[in-house]
């Protein structure tokens, strides 16, 4: 019998070099009984509000008037209320902020889409953590940027800057500056103004990814970036930090629903974007995420914390316990992950594959780099594991470092 071919169209040059997430490829390996995985950034669906997720949808479908808005188109923009309360959360934090900055977004990641589309010619440079979240390096991709590293306390002056970027600029500046994706770690109020004045020096905007800021845990909370230039601009409409926020973390990932904040003139732009591409979110997801929000997110949150809180303690007490000299880790002040720094010479991607046989999975590091230039470094998250499992699954991942450490 012939064999026939797959069909195989020929694709776009922008997506070639679209790769994979080789966290989604890791979890399918991982997600076998016995595995103990700290690889993906996940929730726990035990956190999830799930009776109060069941009331709010019952009682929306039950209304009539409400059920036939929220089944029909909407706007692109986003439910007007929910972007009223947003915007109402982000005046809480010390500046102006109207229900026309916000725009709604199939979470946060959808805003990183956009604005990679929106802000970046093909070859241009982006200025970003070292290490920086996959899923931005993902999202950006398709216009095949070149970075520019931005590390704590490293920061280039903007001459040099400039030198590095050379005659097409920067085209913006990526970060998580509370509790990273992947490091764990918190940018600090030095680093914020420091990126901020070279943003003004060479007129490049910055983009502030902030999924985790709800999760702290300790510590003192900084003000937001956005937050620090509005307050030397004068007004949300003429700062240059877009902003992006969610509530996948606190609630629910299931429902999609994130926001981005920005002047005026970007969410105009940004509000064609969405008319072309998905038309707009689904008005029910975003009237129930409102319903919830408006019962007070308060105790939801706490809950959330206090449960990472004490998985993040698990496991930095493992770590102290079992990991061999010469390893060494981050301490983070909230969110979900922390960064695991081998001696040099190590490779994290060549001992997962022992690790997995032995029943614990993670992160490479080498995936969270641009230039993949750093094998040494893997991210662990603890979000998902119970602490009797954590403890385990430290323990094994010990015993398999401890076979590979140098001398």
């Amino acid at each position: 019998m012939e064999q026939i071919a797959p069909y195989a169209p020929r694709i776009a040059a922008r997506m070639a070099g679209v790769q994979a997430s080789e966290i989604r490829e890791l979890l399918k390996i991982a997600d076998q009984p016995g595995v103990i995985s700290f690889g993906g950034g996940i929730p726990d669906p035990a956190l999830f509000p799930r009776v109060r997720i069941e009331a709010v949808y019952a009682d929306i479908l039950s209304d009539p008037a409400r059920a036939a808005m929220a089944l029909q188109y909407s706007t692109s923009e986003g439910d007007p209320d929910l972007r009223a309360f947003i915007a109402e959360g982000v005046r809480a934090e010390g500046y102006d902020c109207r229900p026309d900055n916000i725009l709604i977004t199939n979470g946060a990641q959808q805003g990183l889409d956009y604005l990679g589309r929106l802000l970046v010619d093909e070859g241009a440079h982006i200025m970003a953590g070292w290490p920086t979240y996959l899923g931005a390096l993902q999202a950006f991709a398709p216009n095949r940027p070149r970075y520019l590293p931005l590390r704590s306390g490293q920061n280039r002056d903007a001459e040099g800057l400039r030198d590095a970027a050379g005659s097409g600029g920067v085209a913006m500046a990526y970060v998580v500056p509370e509790f990273a994706n992947p490091t764990g770690e918190t940018m600090t109020l030095a680093d914020r103004e420091g990126l901020l004045a070279m943003a003004r020096a060479l007129d490049f905007p910055v983009i502030e990814d902030n999924p985790y800021g709800a999760l702290r845990f300790e510590g003192t909370a900084l003000p937001a970036l956005q937050a620090l230039d509005v307050g030397r601009v004068g007004s949300l409409d003429a700062s240059r930090v877009i902003r992006l926020g969610s509530f996948s973390k606190v609630l629910t990932p299931g429902l999609r629903v994130g926001w981005v904040c920005a002047a005026r003139s970007v969410i105009d732009r940004l509000v064609l974007m969405k008319q072309a591409g998905d038309l707009n979110c689904a008005r029910l997801n975003q009237m129930a995420v409102l319903d919830i929000a408006r019962g007070g997110l308060g105790p939801q949150i706490e809950r959330v914390r206090d449960s990472y809180r004490a998985k993040r303690d698990a496991m930095l007490a493992a770590l102290e316990t079992a990991m061999p000299a010469g390893v060494g880790w981050t301490r983070p002040e909230g969110g979900m992950f922390l960064w695991l720094t081998l001696p040099e010479g190590m490779d994290a991607a060549r001992t997962l594959p022992e690790a997995i046989a032995a029943g614990v999975a993670y992160v490479p590091g080498a995936a969270f780099f641009p230039d993949r230039g750093t094998a040494n470094c893997m991210r662990l998250s603890y979000s998902l594991a119970s602490a009797p499992d954590i403890a385990e699954g430290i323990d094994r991942l010990s015993r398999v470092l401890a076979r590979h450490l140098p001398g």
